[in-house]
């Protein structure tokens, strides 16, 4: 089974993608996780990418695609993979699509994960995050134990470049310029199915699962 996640930052596509691939036994590839290990690491794409992912501009589609088909190629995608945060543009939807066609793999659904821009806003200037271990905490929703310090391993919290509430502000814009043509070209293909995405990340999953089968 191949997937698409699709949704405007914040709408909890990497939430949903970890559950999904779970119960369903395929990987969850996501750019955004990709690109933020190369920013870490310091690697020539890492320093690349992180001048855009700063500003909240997108990354620039011969930097995504050519790492895409690489991931698509690792032995855990042979029975089916979910993708998130790829593709972003009509461009770069073309280009997966012969990406798939010459590797001999069909999409099956598209999935748009639906919730309005003031949450949206909210969930994401209201993120932090564990620099140490990844875990993810909100401070209005799931705020850690200790202020400001990760419950798993002690580690200081940050909030990322890119959920300021300027930043998120521009990222909702270029989404809404770029990605949201998306909507169109899937719905052209019968594949996406709108998800109502406000609720509990288990009512949301539900949700999914009644798509899925």
């Amino acid at each position: 089974m191949i997937l698409i996640l699709l949704g405007a930052p914040g709408v909890g596509k990497g939430t949903q993608g970890v559950l999904i691939s779970k119960e369903y036994g395929i990987p969850q590839i996501s750019t955004g996780d990709i690109l933020r290990k190369e920013v870490k690491e310091e690697t020539e794409l890492g320093k690349k990418a992180k001048v855009y992912m700063d500003k909240g501009e997108l990354v620039p589609d011969d930097v995504i695609i050519g790492m895409m088909e690489n991931r698509i190629k690792e032995d855990d995608c042979k029975n089916g993979f979910i993708l998130d945060g790829f593709p972003r543009t009509v461009a770069q939807a073309e280009a997966f699509d012969e990406m798939l066609k010459k590797n001999n793999l069909q999409l099956d659904r598209v999935l748009l994960i639906d919730v309005p821009e003031e949450e949206i806003i909210d969930r994401l200037t209201g993120r932090r995050v564990c620099p140490s271990c990844g875990a993810v905490y909100h401070i209005k929703n799931n705020p850690p134990k200790k202020d400001n310090i990760c419950d798993q391993c002690g580690s200081k919290l940050i909030q990322r470049d890119d959920d300021t509430e300027e930043v998120v502000k521009n990222r909702l814009e270029v989404y809404k310029k770029s990605t949201m043509p998306l909507v169109e070209y899937y719905t052209k293909t019968g594949k996406l199915v709108k998800i109502n995405g406000v609720g509990t990340i288990d009512e949301i999953f539900g949700r999914i699962k009644e798509v899925l089968g």
